[in-house]
Order: structure tokens, then sequence, then C-alpha cells
């Protein structure tokens, strides 16, 4: 039996009912926008695969129709030519059998289901819709990534022995020149295909911003296990500002840190001690906004759980100890920045009697900042609680927990 989805019509204002090739709810995220990340964020949506569509609708859809809850259109579509679908991995999503799609417009999503046998219904169904459509794909792709040189290279010497040819050999009256260049045209641009988005993002040729990337992408571009932003601004505030009053609490000018991540995220060369990064507050608002922009917190999806676990337990020697084998248990980039960053919290709190950042105030400043479960529930101000003595308990326990 088809499946049906409803096309509104704007123009005629009437329904058209079209066969679909799948359809149901699945909870789904972005992860990625115009190459940029983004914060996930599940919803439930009715899903729709049409051809090399996919359409998204909140909330459950009927039988034949791709509008949730009696919307009039989807909340957002993406067209899977060029794309790809694979299992996510772990550090994408701690959830199991989530599917990670990737569109060559920059976009990347993850698809997700209680259900296992729905999630492998759509993972076939998906490779079969990009497997379908990748000739369309060539077109598509050239109009958004650039040709490589190789391969300019070789479209220039086919078309000067295809023109040669051409001279030498007259068209027969029985074919027309029209559908045979149009063949030859299509026929190149599947010989030379262009690469993903992805590709030539894995190869180098484009930079992820530092606002807003994987700590591990971040560290793995700068060849280092800290990020130098983080450096720097730890360097700056060492140097010029422990003693200022309500260090890390004080709010800076958001205009002014909002020009300086601009000025980060393009690789412009900054100097924080200029007159107009002076503002000390403005260096801790851009590494507290840096910190909150990861798409995973510091102390990972994975662990956070664990983390509440553990600092549930009552005997002190037990609670620190299981702490510590659970920060030893996160990526070496994770592990280091931790370091580096409470190493650093722990010098504010030296100054206290000058800036009067306490170990109780710096923990309700970076609780929620660095802890964060993957899925809000209503169980939040629970989680408030427990971040901040996390973080807390982290920093009464440095030397313990990280060694000398």
């Amino acid at each position: 039996m088809f499946q049906y989805f409803l096309t509104l019509c704007t123009t005629a204002r009437y329904f058209i009912l079209q066969p679909s090739e799948k359809c149901g709810p699945l909870n789904v995220t972005k992860i990625t926008e115009h190459g940029k990340r983004v914060r996930k964020n599940w919803m439930s949506s009715w899903t729709v695969l049409k051809g090399s569509t996919l359409l998204f609708a909140k909330g459950q859809g009927g039988g034949t129709s791709w509008f949730g809850g009696g919307q009039s259109k989807p909340e957002f579509t993406v067209d899977l030519r060029g794309g790809s679908v694979d299992w996510a991995p772990k550090e994408k999503s701690s959830k199991k059998h989530v599917l990670e799609l990737k569109i060559r417009q920059g976009m990347e999503l993850l698809l997700w289901s209680e259900d296992d046998g729905v999630v492998n219904e759509w993972f076939k169904a998906l490779q079969d819709s990009i497997s379908a459509h990748a000739w369309e794909s060539d077109e598509a792709i050239e109009e958004d990534m650039p040709e490589s040189p190789s391969a300019e290279k070789h479209d220039k010497e086919k078309e000067q022995r295809q023109s040669k040819k051409d001279k030498a050999m007259k068209p027969s009256a029985s074919v027309e020149p029209t559908d045979n260049k149009k063949t030859r045209h299509k026929l190149k641009k599947f010989l030379t295909r262009r690469p993903t988005l992805q590709a030539v993002r894995d190869r180098g040729y484009i930079k992820d911003q530092v606002f807003g990337c994987s700590l591990s992408s971040l560290c793995q571009q700068e060849n280092t296990t800290v990020p130098t932003f983080v450096k720097t601004c730890i360097d700056h505030v060492e140097n010029n500002g422990l003693n200022i009053d309500g260090l890390y609490r004080v709010s800076g000018n958001l205009a002014v840190i909002q020009k300086l991540r601009f000025a980060i995220n393009h690789d412009e060369k900054v100097n924080l001690s200029d007159t107009k990064w002076e503002d000390i507050h403005v260096t801790t608002g851009a590494l507290k906004m840096f910190f909150r922009e990861l798409p995973e917190p510091l102390f990972t999806y994975a662990l956070f759980n664990d983390f509440v676990s553990a600092i549930k337990i009552q005997d002190h020697k037990q609670r620190v100890q299981a702490i510590k084998e659970l920060v030893r248990q996160l990526p070496r980039p994770n592990h280091d920045t931790m370091q580096g960053l409470f190493k650093h919290l722990r010098k504010v709190i030296d100054h206290s009697e000058e800036n009067r950042m306490t170990t109780q105030g710096v923990a309700i400043v970076f609780g929620p900042t660095l802890l964060r479960p993957e899925t809000e529930t209503l169980n939040m101000a629970f989680n408030m609680v427990y971040q901040n003595q996390i973080v807390e308990l982290i920093l009464l326990e440095y030397e313990n927990i990280f060694g000398r």
C-alpha cells in the first residue's frame, strides 16, 4: 500500500496527493548549519522521504500526511543529493543507533528513534535515495564546491581532445548535435565528480572556526591539546587582572566581546593588551563564551551522569577518587584543557581577598558552563546544584585529582 504526503499549492490553494517513499516519526537535531557548529536541540519530527528530498515537521503526523499537529508546511527540508549517511560516532551522541546525515550545503543532522528497527529502515531508505540520485548530485555539487586543480586540468585536456575529434568527424544526420553535447557534458561531470564539502574540510582547505568548533577538532587543527585561545586568555588574565573585583562574575560589554569573537574566528591577529580589549571582563566573558559554545561541553555528555553519581557518594575519599577516575577517562584535549583552566581558577581564588571570588563563587559561575546534560530535563535545578558541587570539589582537590 502506498503512503502519501500532501504538497501544499500556495497559488491555487488546494492539495495534491502524491506517493511518498517513506514517512514516520523520528527525533532530529542539527549539529552543523552552513558549516558552523550549533548546539544540539532534539525535537520530535514527522519525517517524510520523497525522492531526494527529506522533510521534517514538528509533532506526530497522520497516516497520509507529513503535516505534524495541523501544520501547513514542514519545519525544514533538506536535499539529499551529494550527501552521505552513516552511524554517528560516540563523540557526536551518547545515544545508541543514531544516524549522522551530512548534506552538501554544510549541514549535519542526527536522526534517532527508540525503536532500533525503525532506525535501520531509515538508514537503508536514506542510503538508497542518496545512491539513486548520485548522478543528479554532480551538477548540484558543482554549484557549491570549487573545482579541484587536477579536475580542471582534466576537463581542459578532454575538451581539447574532443574538439579535435569534432573537427575530424561530422555529426551524423540521425543524431542531433544538441543531444550529443548534453550527453558528453553529463558524462564529463560524472567522470570528474566534485568533492563534498566535508571532503574539502577534511583535506584542510576549509578551517573550522574557533568558537563553536569541537574541542578535539580545534586541537587537532592547532596540533595541541589546549586551544591557543584558551591559553592566551588565561595568560592575559593572570598577568593583568587577578586583583580585579568580580573577576569572571561581572559581565563584560557584549558588543565588544562579539567583536573579539569575530576577530578570533576570522584568524585575525589579536593582542588582548590593545586598548579596545583593555577591559579584563571582555577577556573573561569571551573565555566563558568559548566554553558555552562548545558543541559538547568540557565534561562530556557521555560522562555527565557518572559525574553526578560520583558527587553523591557520602564518603569524601571515595567521592574524590571517583571524580579522579572519571577525569582520567576524558579525551586528552578535554583533560588537558580542564587541567589548565582549573589551575588558572585556583590562582583566581588565591586572590579572593582582592577580587572577592571564592571557591564557591567560581563554581557557581563555571558549573553550568562546563557541565550540562545532552537532553534538558525537569531536573534542571537539581542538575545545577550537582554541576556546581562537581566544579567546587575539583577546585578544592586539584592537586589530588591532577597530581602536582
